[in-house]
């Protein structure tokens, strides 16, 4: 059984992991925390910005996962040492190092986006993220380590709360018929990545060479805005919709005051501002592989927040 290290246990880290221990593999995840042991999964507690503790604990392993997120008003601090410290434990054992990155490093974009895209956001997360991968892939081509990105847009589904634009803030309220007030134009296109498929992606990549040493878009289905999303939330839920309200640009600029989480969220607000559409189709054609049909993706989404609203309650 090969061993595979996830940092991070997220919705991406968590599924990603254990879409591993189905495939039979033996998992490591790597918290601060640690965790309770699952079948094929142990938990370690460590600090993965500490290069010899994480390259320990990656001895022998035949990938490593970041799947790590740092508190988001963080990034610009956190997350350089983080992707320096993973960079040297995928050096020290030969690990194939598998990045999951996000759409943040392209800046505003007319179009879609794909992968061939140059990484020229202007705001701090963009550029970190961006300079990220820009490390990681100049150690691949300097044959240090066998690196691969995989890049997801917002993330949706089982798992996803509070870091999640159509999660926490959305999902209860549908369920419980009450408004929604979102952040940006609810009638934009936006591209929408469920977990499930982000784990598969990153398992996908880390087996084959040929994926390595670039970025692949996560299969992801047709953009849907934000108002076309709860609609279909509602439908596979079997409520009635509710009224889908912009949070007005005054009311954002009062709660950023208070919020370190929605004052960083200024950067990004052309992402919820303008059509968002990341295209997949490079993946999709290298690896034979299509999103989860979205009716899918909403009866599981509805089905798992449901459940966990009835165990909170």
């Amino acid at each position: 059984m090969s061993l595979h290290v996830v940092i991070g246990f997220g919705p991406t880290g968590s599924a990603t992991a254990r879409l591993l221990a189905e495939r039979g593999c033996s998992v490591r995840v790597v918290t601060r925390s640690g965790g309770h042991p699952e079948p094929g999964i142990e938990h370690v507690a460590l600090d993965a910005t500490d290069p010899t503790r994480l390259t320990d604990a990656a001895r022998g392993a035949a990938a490593i996962y970041n799947c790590a997120a740092p508190p988001y008003h963080r990034w610009t601090h956190d997350w350089p040492p983080l992707a320096q410290s993973v960079n040297k434990a995928a050096e020290a054992t030969g690990a194939v190092l598998v990045l999951l990155g996000n759409l943040y490093g392209y800046g505003p974009v007319n179009g879609r986006m794909t992968e061939d895209l140059p990484l020229t956001a202007t705001g701090p997360k963009g550029r970190v993220r961006a300079a990220i991968w820009k490390q990681a892939l100049e150690l691949h081509e300097q044959g240090r380590v066998r690196a691969v990105e995989v890049r997801a847009s917002d993330f949706f589904g089982p798992g996803v709360t509070d870091g999640g634009h159509l999660a926490a803030r959305a999902v209860p309220q549908l369920l419980h018929g009450k408004p929604v007030t979102v952040l940006g134009n609810p009638d934009t296109p936006h591209s929408w990545s469920y977990v499930p498929d982000i784990a598969g992606a990153l398992v996908e990549v880390a087996g084959h060479e040929r994926a390595w040493g670039r970025a692949w878009h996560v299969p992801t289905a047709p953009p849907l805005s934000v108002r076309e999303m709860l609609a279909e939330l509602a439908g596979q839920a079997q409520v009635k919709q509710v009224p889908v309200r912009r949070m007005p640009p005054a009311v954002l600029r009062a709660l950023s005051l208070f919020s370190p989480l929605l004052r960083e969220l200024a950067e990004v607000r052309y992402q919820f501002d303008r059509p968002f559409v990341m295209d997949s189709t490079a993946y999709c054609t290298e690896f034979i592989a299509s999103a989860t049909p979205v009716d899918e993706q909403f009866k599981t989404t509805t089905q798992w927040w449901r459940e966990r609203l009835d165990t909170t309650s």
